[in-house]
């Protein structure tokens, strides 16, 4: 983009491509796109629907390529749509706020403000009251959805629509959240006011009348007798009402107790958003216990929007990404949702550098019997990381799990010969063949041939010779055949400590276990061996 025109002042155009050429050099770097996008912002002393094509376009570009990077930040969503408001209008706006709560679905503060956003712009209720319903769905169980549910009461209020508010406190009240006590004082005074068959559902009502008519009339004394008075339909519903009540302090006591319990996980929450900082350990031990806890009381949509929340303040920790899978997968008929956590973390958080969550995703899709994908993410990775040792001996592992040991052997033949794989990981993997032919095929020889006839390429190779050492440490013997793998073992020693171009400290380490070898299976004169080994590898 060195040619590029950012629009704006000269001085505003050089600054935004010197910006711009940081941000390319280190895409990483949250601070050198904060610094770009707040420089974006102000071309033109700050953009409307009158500011020039070209520093519009340019402004799009860097926001969406930064919204892009970064996808949790949802307070630049909200700045991202008032700049389109003020330049496109409403539309504009919207497609926007779309985009946001695509990316970050569970942000109250981001349903709230584009709620809000809805309400000052449509006239039209319905579909009002449909975002506000996506929204409730998002992040409705939240433990600080407050600003979400009163922003939703408001709107109901300014239509003075009474059932409506009765029926979203209704859906409230069972949640546990920081202000579940407010709630419920307003829904129980609306309670009052409103007609049984709004209180609690039909069976129920059926129910606690058929228990006050069972109850037989009361007894009135008049005078010298005593009189049954029938109960009248008032007397019904006032008694019906009193019960009601009842009921609903008893769902009251049960959502206090469960906001209790999650009281000491939330207030240990210092960082509820996203940020490319670390968290401190005392946070993500945090995390740990909480989800532990919501997994243990075994509602599946409250864990679930656990760990969504989770996976915003932790999405760079691949820890919270494998649980999340591993829990998912362990509900029933779950593949697609556990397929979408794989990705998002893949393509979106986990980056190329660690690849352990797309080496999961590939054995779960192994396990979907898509072995073709499973070695595609394979590939990609290797893409990325081009000899990366533990991908290749995925990939040669799943080359022969499905293809056999000869499509293994290929695997490992192909890495070796790639002139992308560097010196030290074509070592590793010529002693991962040699391991192949030795534990899978059975064939000693083989494996001997493949560490004999590659050990003059790979010298200076702490893996090679480590595992040459103990392929041949590990091979079972007999008294008859004892002298014969002696010479073996010795003929591999020798060639560390003369041929072989290891650290020195690496030749001690190896030389001891040799030396342990002497003493616990050596012949007759394998201690004078180990005394002259001694004073030379100790001093």
């Amino acid at each position: 983009m060195a040619d590029y025109s950012f629009g704006g002042t000269d001085e505003e155009n050089a600054e935004l491509k010197k910006l711009n050429a940081e941000v390319l050099e280190d895409p990483d770097s949250f601070e050198n796109w904060e610094k770009l996008v707040r420089a974006a912002e102000s071309l033109e002393g700050g953009l409307n629907r009158n500011s020039s094509p070209q520093s519009i376009v340019a402004t799009r570009e860097i926001y969406d390529r930064f919204l892009a990077k970064f996808p949790l930040l949802f307070g630049y969503w909200k700045k991202y749509a008032d700049l389109e408001f003020s330049i496109a209008g409403t539309e504009a706006a919207e497609l926007v706020y779309e985009r946001g709560v695509a990316s970050i679905t569970n942000s109250v503060d981001l349903w709230t403000n584009y709620c809000s956003f809805k309400v000052e712009t449509s006239h039209d209720p319905d579909v009002i009251r449909e975002l506000f319903e996506r929204g409730a769905t998002c992040v409705g169980l939240d433990f600080l959805a407050h600003p979400f549910w009163d922003k939703y009461v408001e709107f109901e209020e300014r239509l003075e629509a009474q059932e409506k508010i009765f029926a979203i406190l209704d859906r409230v009240v069972h949640i546990p959240m920081h202000q579940y006590a407010r709630y419920f004082e307003r829904y129980r005074h609306l309670a009052q006011h409103r007609p049984l068959t709004e209180l609690l559902p039909g069976d129920m009502l059926a129910h606690f009348r058929s228990d006050i008519e069972n109850e037989g009339p009361a007894t009135v004394q008049a005078g010298g007798q005593q009189i049954k008075a029938e109960k009248g339909e008032l007397e019904i519903e006032r008694e019906m009402r009193t019960r009601i009540d009842n009921f609903h302090l008893e769902i009251f006591s049960r959502t206090q107790t469960e906001t209790t319990k999650r009281w000491t996980y939330e207030s240990e929450i210092k960082r509820p958003y996203f940020h490319v900082t670390e968290l401190d350990e005392t946070q993500l031990v945090n995390w740990r216990k909480y989800l532990d806890f919501e997994e243990v009381e075994g509602d599946y949509s409250r864990t679930q929007f656990l760990y969504e929340r989770c996976l915003v303040t932790c999405a760079y920790y691949d820890e919270f990404w494998l649980r999340y899978s591993r829990w998912m997968l362990a509900q029933p008929n779950k593949e697609e949702e556990v397929r979408h956590i794989y990705q998002r973390a893949s393509m979106l958080y986990a980056p190329i550098s660690r690849p352990a969550v797309r080496l999961h995703y590939a054995y779960f899709e192994e396990m979907c019997d898509r072995v073709e994908l499973a070695k595609d993410i394979h590939q990609a990775v290797l893409v990325n990381l081009p000899g990366h040792i533990e991908t290749i001996v995925s990939l040669a592992n799943l080359s022969r799990r499905h293809g056999g040991l000869e499509a293994a052997i290929e695997v490992y033949k192909a890495q070796i010969e790639s002139a992308a794989c560097d010196h030290y990981a074509k070592a590793a993997l010529c002693a991962e063949w040699a391991r192949l032919l030795w534990k899978i095929k059975g064939s000693v020889d083989e494996a001997r041939k493949v560490y004999q006839q590659n050990a003059h390429w790979y010298l200076d190779s702490r893996p090679f010779w480590i595992s040459y050492l103990f392929f041949e440490l590990e091979q079972p013997t007999s008294a008859e055949s004892e002298a014969t793998q002696y010479k073996r073992i010795k003929q591999v020693h020798d060639d560390i400590r003369r041929r072989s171009q290891l650290p020195p400290l690496t030749i001690k380490d190896l030389s001891h276990y040799y030396m342990v070898y002497l003493l616990e299976r050596g012949a007759k004169g394998s201690a004078k061996e180990y005394m002259t080994l001694d004073r030379e590898v100790n001093g």
